[in-house]
């Protein structure tokens, strides 16, 4: 088996002492999982069960205003989570074991909007959103708990173009693969919402778009879950294997049980 090594500096006792780790010269990809507003990691942590057992090293966390830092609810703001999703990528990416080639961020509601915005500020291969939220540019400083929620509403069920929409900007410039996530009874992101993110992403390698039968926003029923487990892991599956064999999977190609399908878009 062949292998590399990489320097690493080791502090100890306020110093820094010269290290090399040694591995096994394989490298397998990342997965960020990115929860929504008023969630935790723990929504996340057996889907990353799941997905690591395809051969993937995952990373979920907490966003500020949540769990640990519930304090700063009120006073968070977007830039601030988008920091959070940043520190969290980066970790992720500083793993000795994964390939920064190969990385992937799944996010929910709002999540899934740091997810989209994300993805223009590092390299991002894969884009699993579910529900994605929408939200004005303006007021990007104001914290995220103080935004007005009528004037969110109307907004999510207006037809916007992605270069009025940073999180939309964002996606229309994505060249990878992207998997979309829609419940059918969702009170919070209408499909107006979900065809914004689907119309914005032009130039991906391939858009995968799937819909809950009967889900709500939160999918609150066990079954609900689970069927968006099974999308979310098959989906990857399909990818990371096709990634391996040197090709785009064909989850983009396959309808699966309870979705509807949207075939591969190519540049131009």
């Amino acid at each position: 088996m062949s292998t590399r090594d990489n320097p690493i500096d080791i502090r100890v006792d306020g110093q820094h002492i010269a290290g090399t780790l040694v591995g096994p010269d394989t490298m397998v990809p990342g997965v960020v999982l990115v929860h929504g507003w008023d969630g935790s990691q723990d929504q996340y942590i057996a889907r990353a069960h799941e997905i690591a057992a395809l051969g993937c090293i995952c990373l979920t966390f907490d966003l500020r205003g949540h769990v640990r830092h519930k304090g700063q609810r009120d006073t968070v703001t977007r830039e601030q989570n988008l920091q959070d999703v940043l520190a969290a990528y980066d970790v992720l990416v500083g793993h000795p074991s994964v390939d920064p080639g190969a990385i992937a961020i799944v996010g929910s509601s709002y999540g899934g909007y740091l997810a989209a915005i994300v993805s223009a500020l590092r390299q991002v291969r894969w884009l699993a959103l579910r529900v994605p939220a929408l939200y004005k540019d303006a007021g990007w400083d104001v914290p995220k708990g103080q935004l007005d929620r009528d004037e969110l509403a109307s907004y999510r069920h207006s037809a916007i173009e992605p270069e009025t929409n940073r999180a939309l900007a964002s996606c229309a410039e994505f060249r990878g693969d992207v998997l979309i996530v829609e419940s059918e009874n969702d009170s919070l992101v209408p499909h107006q919402a979900i065809k914004n993110y689907m119309n914005a992403f032009q130039r991906a390698q391939s858009l995968t778009y799937r819909t809950i039968s009967g889900a709500d926003h939160a999918l609150s029923e066990k079954q609900w879950q689970q069927t968006y487990t099974s999308l979310l892991v098959n989906w990857m599956s399909e990818m990371v294997l096709g990634a391996r064999a040197g090709k785009t999977g064909s989850a983009a190609l396959t309808p699966l049980t309870d979705s509807v399908q949207r075939t591969p878009r190519k540049d131009g």
